[in-house]
């Protein structure tokens, strides 16, 4: 490594790397650490270095506080003396001898907020001894001048002391460190803009730099110390006062001064390790965005993103710098890279994203349609009341608009004024509050068609607007603000179970929240048991193929994970998800019953289990016949009934019978809407507003009703729905004296992603036992088919042939949806590896299909696996459950056979 990094580059233009840490990052000593660990690093690179930081974390806030209270002439010496108390304490902390510079910064702090001498007497030392702080003459003109408090330009000089504390501050820890580190004033190299239409608030509080590549700029730093420190979040404004480049302004500054040195890359450290699909803290399993291209991230970060800046951005994209975002605790967690566009990436929703507190201002008006200048004339009133418009909806009679607050000083004066303005030509209404939700993405309308399901999710609640952007890089809609922050983690879900967010292709997609904090159950992250029987699952597929095969063990041991849940009475096996007679007898020889749901289950069962007792087999039919029924009742078995239909038109066959009810809770859920089994759209389930009329019929019939049953769905991974579930039947229970068993069903979800977290056993055990402890009385049922099963079988098909065509590689299997119809009936998602080439790179994106000829014959799309040769074995995982029991002879291609090990 050379002595000098510099010295390698010879006559070349000095290369810099800019550096922005925010509030967060900045705040403790540990940090400090790390940033000069990272300048370090740079320098070993061979680039000087650009630091810029942010106020301390909470600084900024105060001394908006302060603006606030100057504003309506309150005192602020006593809240001024709190901040320089506070920077004083945090010099200790990190073990500084002396901070002359930023004692500097502190007495103008006290100055403008009416304590010490005037602000004048505040300017800073010229001496030597403070060499990398030396004031520039703009800086001494806007001391000259008196500033009336709470101006606006005193507003700006307080709020710009945040971070030249913060920054003096810096440039003497990171000297400590060992770094050759000066410290630059931003307002020497960043000049504000005038823009038209631009309020004095706005010139002064929120203003904007537009700067390029500049190589005088590039030679002047290049004779300053290699480590500079400096601040974001201010600007010089055209007058030489300071300007603020309003709230996020230090991304921006980073953004600037990248573009105006022509940086090597500009990197954005912060607290969370880049940018992600959805808000990490409201949805599991977002995924890092490892590669963005320079729109994508502003429509991200414009639509509600807290990462970056959405001015930022722009700077960079016109410069061609590259922008990271990292993780300042983290540094060795992948970030993320926002660049040029990738020509060749097919689309993808990247990101969804959402803003609350919008506000919704709808027109309508006959007089509009065909009518010249009726839009100019309305928007001129936005203008007039300094109202920014975001998004825009029209029709023939009607405009309607939103308001982003983000943008406008929003409040009810405002709006009624607007209101008054607009009522001469129009009808107003004013919608809020409201939220808008936004899925972002490259070549969004080409991906329409696989938004069906995202569509209906929306189609359940009141959508005031819909925007597409011009750009082809949005979809918006706005829907009403109380119900948006439960939306988002079910439409992040969808979005990537349909397709349209293809997250396995991790040339964009990085890991998951949870794997890159260490957050994901340990359960996911141990090998699967067809890993250990690698050799001879291919053995077995080369001998014959397809083939399902289950692993026995696999079935015991998720029927011993469900065992230990104390406060199940009895497990019911739904059969209905694998009627493999070895199957069956592993999970009875485990002490599980049986939920049947036809009698020709009833008869397999018989078969595969001679002998079990009619007390363990449960008859759960759903619109069977009459004949169904009536040989239930004569062996003697639990029957459920589920509507009026048996007690109105059969009472010959349940009268003096014992019968389960099942009942519809009115709402149902799961991981596809075909598998929803509750709610007036679904057929299963006796609707609540029958339920009196049921008793009455049952009275009169003799009918005891001895248990109360409901399903409503299957894939679900939340323990608060099994906890709901149970808490509604026992309060309905009570209406049944006779009643002994409240059956919650099954629908215990199996995570099929590798990012997915799975359900946590000990959480729904505690759950339930906290609903027990409330209904002792009852018996406890459940009848999970899929969680038993699931991970314990595998389909193993060979490759046919495989096929490029325009974008896509096409790898055919001997098997397709004739033998697994999950993918194409639910858009269920099958983790699936060529087994062959397990330990191979997996470095092509294929699309698995089978022979059938159905377009909707693809049991896998964009996944990444070694590249699949004929002959080749694939193994389809978490195939044990609806596998062979939904198989069929279409095309007259038999399905796959079974084998049990």
């Amino acid at each position: 490594m050379a002595a000098n990094p510099d010295s390698a580059r010879g006559n070349r233009a000095p290369e810099f790397i800019v550096l922005k840490f925010g509030g967060t990052s900045v705040s403790t000593k540990p940090r400090w650490a790390n940033i000069a660990a990272l300048a370090r690093a740079r320098r070993e690179e061979g680039a000087r270095v650009v630091i810029v930081v942010s106020a301390l974390s909470g600084v900024t806030d105060a001394l908006k506080a302060i603006c606030d209270r100057a504003a309506k002439g309150d005192a602020v010496a006593d809240a001024a003396d709190a901040l320089v108390e506070r920077h004083r304490a945090f010099v200790s902390e990190l073990g500084l001898s002396e901070a002359p510079e930023l004692a500097v910064t502190l007495e103008r702090l006290r100055a403008l907020c009416g304590r010490g001498g005037s602000p004048d007497s505040a300017a800073p030392d010229r001496s030597e001894e403070h060499r990398g702080f030396r004031p520039s003459h703009s800086d001494s003109d806007r001391q000259r001048t008196h500033l009336a408090r709470g101006s606006l330009d005193w507003q700006a000089e307080v709020l710009a002391l945040g971070e030249l504390m913060s920054s003096s501050l810096g440039m003497r820890v990171l000297r400590t460190h060992g770094l050759d580190a000066g410290w630059i004033d931003a307002r020497d190299y960043l000049c504000a803009e005038e823009l038209p239409n631009q309020t004095d608030w706005a010139k002064r509080l929120s203003a904007a730099c537009t700067p390029v590549p500049d190589p005088k700029v590039q030679a002047a730093l290049a004779s300053k110390p290699p480590v500079l420190i400096t601040q974001g979040f201010i600007a010089r404004a055209r007058d030489g006062g300071t300007a603020i480049l309003g709230r996020g302004g230090s991304d921006t500054s980073a953004s600037y001064f990248g573009a105006l040195l022509k940086a090597k890359r500009v990197e954005i450290w912060t607290d969370v390790a880049g940018m992600f699909t959805a808000n990490p803290r409201q949805v599991r399993g977002t995924r890092l965005l490892q590669r963005l291209d320079y729109e994508e991230a502003q429509e991200i970060a414009t639509t509600g993103a807290k990462v970056l800046h959405p001015r930022c951005l722009s700077p960079v994209r016109e410069a061609k710098v590259p922008l990271f975002v990292k993780d300042t605790n983290r540094p060795e967690l992948p970030g993320t890279e926002v660049g040029a566009l990738v020509a060749s990436e097919a689309p993808s929703v990247k990101a969804i994203s959402y803003r609350a507190g919008i506000t919704l201002v709808s027109m309508e008006s006959i007089g509009m349609w065909q009518q010249v200048g009726f839009l100019a004339d309305v928007f001129s009133e936005f203008k007039r009341h300094g109202l920014s418009i975001d998004l825009i909806g029209s029709a023939e009679t009607n405009v309607t608009v939103s308001l982003d607050p983000t943008e406008n000083l929003v409040n009810s004066d405002v709006l009624e004024a607007l209101c008054a303005d607009l009522a001469r030509v129009c009808r107003v209404k004013v919608i809020a509050p409201c939220a808008a939700i936004t899925l972002v993405g490259r070549g969004i309308r080409a991906l329409l068609h696989r938004l069906a399901p995202v569509l209906a999710e929306f189609g359940r609640e009141n959508v005031h607007l819909i925007s597409q952007s011009s750009n082809n890089l949005n979809l918006t809609f706005v829907v009403d603000e109380a119900v948006a922050a439960d939306m988002i983690p079910k439409l992040h879900a969808l979005l990537i179970k349909t397709g349209a967010m293809r997250v396995d292709d991790d040339a964009v997609f990085g890991p998951s929240w949870e794997m890159l904090y260490g957050k994901l159950d340990a359960a996911r992250t141990t090998s699967p048991w067809w890993r250990a029987k690698r050799d001879a699952l291919i053995a077995l597929a080369r001998e014959r193929s397809p083939r399902y095969v289950y692993d026995l063990d696999t079935v015991r041991g998720e029927a011993a994970k469900l065992a230990r849940i104390a406060a199940v009475d009895g497990w019911f096996y739904a059969m209905k998800a694998n009627w493999n007679p070895a199957v069956l007898r592993t999970l009875t020889d485990s002490g599980f019953a049986v939920e049947c749901v036809s009698i020709a289950e009833v008869e397999a069962l018989r078969r595969a289990v001679p002998g079990l007792s009619n007390e363990r087999i449960l008859f759960t039919p759903n619109f069977a016949p009459r004949e169904e029924y009536e040989a239930a009742f004569a062996q003697g078995l639990w029957v459920t009934l589920d509507n009026l239909h048996p007690l109105e038109h059969w009472p010959e066959v349940v009268r003096g019978r014992e019968a389960i009810l099942r009942l519809d809770l009115g709402h149902g859920s799961g991981h596809h809407e075909k598998v929803v089994t509750g709610g007036a759209g679904s057929k299963f389930g006796l609707p609540l507003e029958q339920l009196e009329a049921f008793k009455a019929r049952s009275k009169a019939l003799g009918l005891r009703i001895l248990g109360v049953h409901a399903h409503l769905g299957s894939g679900i991974l939340d323990v608060a729905h099994f906890r709901e579930r149970y808490g509604q039947l026992a309060s309905l229970a009570e209406s049944f004296p006779e009643g002994i068993a409240i059956n919650i069903g099954g629908g215990l979800g199996v995570p099929a992603r590798p990012d997915e977290a799975p359900l946590d056993l000990d959480a729904l055990a505690a759950a339930l036992a906290e609903v027990k402890s409330v209904y002792p009385q009852y018996k406890l049922w459940m009848e999970p088919g899929r969680y038993p099963v699931a991970e314990a079988g595998v389909l193993l098909a060979r490759v046919t042939q495989v096929k490029r065509k325009g974008d896509y590689t096409y790898v055919g299997l001997d098997t397709g949806m004739n033998s697994l119809i999950r993918p194409a009936l639910y858009d269920a998602y099958h983790a699936i590896v060529n087994l062959s080439r397990l330990d191979e790179p997996a470095d092509t994106v294929c699309q698995i299909v089978g022979p059938i000829c159905e377009s909707s014959d693809i049991l896998g799309r964009n996944r990444k696996l070694p590249q699949p040769r004929e002959g080749d074995v694939v193994l389809i995982a978490q195939a044990g459950a609806y596998g062979a029991v939904m198989a069929s002879r279409y095309n007259l291609r038999e399905p796959a056979e079974e084998i049990a090990l």
